[in-house]
């Protein structure tokens, strides 16, 4: 394991050893390294929480009633991991910031990282994104987040799909299109600020469902990172997506040329040959988690995705599946007379755990965007514990 993660760790050390002199490296897919800049490009600013926060209805009631801050006042999406000094990493998609905030007001995705008693928001040094938008101006929604632990830092890979916004006007807040997935890389010192490592596309833009979206889930399981693709026909306007299941070893995650697809039977260099784990009809949401615990892989979704009511757990003994539905874990349906729209569901193995149960999240909308900018709070994940356990 120690050869595989020699490219991998090759690189983070560059930029450990960088950061040192108070400096860290950036750089971008196929260009020569950026010249180091300052360590301050990206800093946290704290979000008081009033307090620690130590069950799932406190962690609830904070994203439900909090005010917020110029950095962060609302976002969905919400994928998490846990970093090695306790502190747990949140990444958001389209986010609004708060009254007073001197930057852009709206960013395709942020971060933050909770302690405890303060959440704090990590902003780059020109207060936009994250992970920044590309020179066309398409963004990036984050998908799922993977830790890999080195001996005094994290490296965290986030996976997300680009997206460009249309001039479809009659779409209100669905006017957008999902060209492909992309996949970051930061680096988090103990204690210390997320940097951006790197940042790379995969595949070329093209608007097609049926393609399936690669990073949907992820999930590390040494010595392999397990990454699952959602894709539904290209012609379906509502209903679910099918899944499908790749792995490769940590070091090659951006050489998809490396990567082996499930075909039912065996692992195949072709993605065609990907087999299809849990069929579309019924099937899970474009954005889902895959984790494992105890002896047992699940997947926690929201069957049918928006239009959905569903939130659902499904079982496996491997990661590959077969793929059993267990029950329906609560309600999060849409509600078109309140314009509420309920959706993405996400598991958090890392927090707050209890044996035989997992805590999860899914975001919350509303088709009417004033009322979201005259509240933001509507515009945050909620949260709820569900156990694993079937009835």
């Amino acid at each position: 394991m120690a050869a595989r993660r020699s490219r991998v760790l090759g690189l983070v050390l560059i930029v450990l050893a960088a950061a040192a002199l108070g400096v860290v490296l950036w750089k971008t897919a196929g260009d020569s390294p950026a010249e180091p800049a300052s360590e301050a490009e990206a800093s946290l600013e704290c979000m008081p929480m009033g307090g620690e926060v130590d069950t799932v209805q406190e962690l609830d009631k904070f994203a439900r009633t909090v005010r917020g801050s110029p950095e962060f006042a609302g976002g969905d999406v919400g994928a998490s991991t846990r970093l090695q000094d306790g502190r747990q990493l949140f990444v958001f998609g389209d986010t609004l910031r708060g009254e007073g905030f001197d930057g852009d007001k709206f960013v395709r995705n942020s971060m933050l990282v909770v302690s405890k008693s303060c959440a704090q928001v990590v902003l780059p040094e020109d207060r936009g994104a994250i992970i920044p938008n590309r020179e066309d101006g398409v963004g990036y929604w984050p998908m799922s987040v993977v830790r890999i632990e080195f001996p005094t830092f994290d490296l965290v890979g986030i996976s997300a799909q680009r997206v460009r916004s249309t001039d479809d006007q009659s779409a209100g807040v669905f006017a957008f299109e999902i060209l492909g997935p992309s996949l970051a890389t930061f680096v988090v010192k103990r204690g210390q600020t997320p940097q951006l490592l790197d940042q790379v596309d995969i595949g070329r833009d093209v608007a097609d469902p049926s393609r399936p979206m690669w990073g949907a889930a992820t999930a590390y399981e040494d010595p392999w990172v397990y990454v699952y693709g959602t894709a539904r026909p290209r012609d379906a306007t509502t209903g679910g997506f099918s899944l499908r299941a790749a792995r490769v070893r940590p070091d090659d995650v951006l050489d998809t040329g490396a990567w082996r697809y499930w075909d039912g039977r065996s692992w195949q260099s072709k993605a065609s040959a990907a087999a299809v784990l849990i069929p579309p009809q019924g099937g899970v949401s474009q954005t889902l988690s895959v984790f494992h615990q105890g002896k047992h892989w699940y997947a926690v979704s929201k069957r049918d995705e928006v239009l959905g009511t569903d939130l659902t757990l499904w079982r496996a003994p491997s990661p590959t599946g077969p793929f059993e539905i267990l029950e329906v874990a609560a309600q999060i349906p849409s509600d078109a007379a309140t314009g509420t729209l309920r959706y993405l569901p996400l598991a958090h193995p890392e927090l707050l755990p209890q044996p035989g149960t997992v805590v999860v999240s899914y975001s919350q909308n509303n088709t009417d965007f004033q009322a979201v900018e005259d509240d933001p709070r509507i515009y945050r994940p909620r949260f709820l514990r569900v156990s694993l356990q079937p009835k």
